[in-house]
């Protein structure tokens, strides 16, 4: 009762009621309070919108549906995006996710050009989205997608040829003469003359981030489309098995008769091949041998590792260097950085390490060395054997580090979850 009564007096910003149901064993009070509390809780559901018409008009707020997530649905069609897109998406939405019927045994269209010029329309601040297992095909190319788009994540989809290429007009001239000649009438021609002019000189494609993941489509041609893609800052390509190394050697910014050439812009670029067997290795990290203008974050995994390690010499630009999902050697990761003086950081997720390989020795070599490395071991004293324990709590690695350290001094190490391989004999 104390309760209520205070919310009463604080009317003017909480509103209160209480329901009150009698079951066996207990007396619930439910006390609802503002529309921020609402909207808090309607986010996890919209079925409430069938209580009231109060509760119907607060799941429409825009502030739940900044980000949409509907991978986790495998029976959504280009009906219920219709009808998502006309009910609740609006001018909130930041994040998009769907999922394709490309699995599906209903099969049909699920994004439609007319949908996608609705959805930009309807959603002028989306910035992010999300296709799993989409087929894209029917579409003409992706510049039918909002505009407002800065990050694309493509994963398990089917491409056309022809979908990263981006059309300019063939003769700008042309439209540029209609804007001065228009330019002289009246207040009303003038604004048509600032439309032409728009159009006469295209922004682009305003993608900053693209992520390929397990798309077989994707191939060398796709990745010479995007060297059109003005603003394109960061690549990651996964488990894309027809990108070769001439492909991305032609790619890679460089010096040409007309300035730089290429994906000039690109800062990031990560290449994994960790999916399916069976596959040709194409070994696409070879054409980083050629060099690659401005790059400073390589990201490696799986089997581009090695391939990888051998040209990132090459990379005078090189800050960070990201390897995971592999087995390396002490030897093989100190000959790869011994060049790599610029490197600020070294990351390692998921690597497993293969331990040094010592000569075989004779029996009498074996007895004279246990000797004196129990000598040594006796005369050091305990402060260097309680130094190497605790770098070997720390460090799955500690000997690499140490090396590293005299090699690249002003580089920080990173291990995440990896691990020593240990040999049975």
């Amino acid at each position: 009762r104390t309760l209520i009564l205070k919310r009463q007096r604080a009317r003017q910003s909480w509103e209160v009621s209480t329901f009150a149901c009698e079951t066996k064993s207990s007396f619930f009070f439910v006390v609802t309070h503002s529309n921020e509390v609402f909207c808090c809780c309607f986010c996890f559901s919209c079925r409430v919108c069938r209580v009231c018409k109060r509760w119907k008009r607060l799941v429409k707020d825009q502030r739940l549906w900044r980000t949409v997530d509907l991978t986790a649905w495998k029976g959504v069609t280009s009906r219920i995006l219709w009808f998502l897109l006309r009910q609740y998406l609006g001018c909130g939405l930041r994040c998009l996710r769907l999922r394709g019927l490309l699995l599906s045994a209903r099969g049909g269209t699920f994004l439609s050009e007319s949908w996608l010029k609705a959805l930009s329309t309807k959603c002028p601040r989306l910035s992010k989205l999300c296709l799993l297992h989409a087929d894209l095909r029917s579409l003409p190319n992706c510049q039918i997608l909002p505009g407002s788009l800065r990050v694309l994540e493509l994963r398990g989809c089917e491409l056309p040829r022809s979908f990263f290429n981006q059309s300019l007009p063939t003769s700008p001239a042309l439209p540029h003469e209609r804007a001065e000649a228009t330019c002289s009438v009246g207040a009303q021609q003038k604004g048509r003359c600032q439309k032409v002019k728009g159009i006469a000189s295209p922004s682009g494609i305003g993608v900053e981030t693209l992520v390929l993941n397990n798309v077989p489509s994707f191939t060398d041609q796709h990745l010479q489309n995007l060297a059109s893609w003005e603003r394109l800052s960061r690549l990651e390509l996964r488990d894309t098995f027809r990108v070769t190394a001439n492909g991305l050697r032609s790619c890679a910014a460089k010096e040409g008769l007309s300035g730089l050439e290429g994906l000039s812009r690109l800062k990031y670029l990560e290449i994994g091949i960790t999916g399916r067997q069976g596959y040709q290795l194409q070994m696409a990290s070879l054409g980083l041998g050629a060099g690659w203008l401005g790059l400073e974050e390589l990201s490696l995994g799986g089997k581009e590792v090695g391939p990888g390690l051998l040209c990132a010499s090459r990379l005078k630009d090189l800050k960070c260097l990201h390897l995971w999902a592999c087995t390396l050697s002490e030897l093989q990761i100190v000959r790869s950085c011994r060049m790599l003086r610029g490197l600020r950081q070294l990351e390692f997720l998921d690597v497993t390490f293969q331990p040094r390989q010592s000569p075989p020795a004779e029996e009498g070599q074996e007895q004279e060395g246990g000797e004196e490395q129990q000598n040594e071991e006796g005369g050091t004293g305990g402060e260097s054997n309680d130094e190497n324990r605790t770098l070997d709590g720390t460090d799955p690695f500690p000997s690499l580090r140490r090396s590293l350290a005299g090699l690249l001094p002003s580089c920080s190490l990173v291990f995440t979850n990896c691990s020593v391989q240990v040999n049975v004999d």
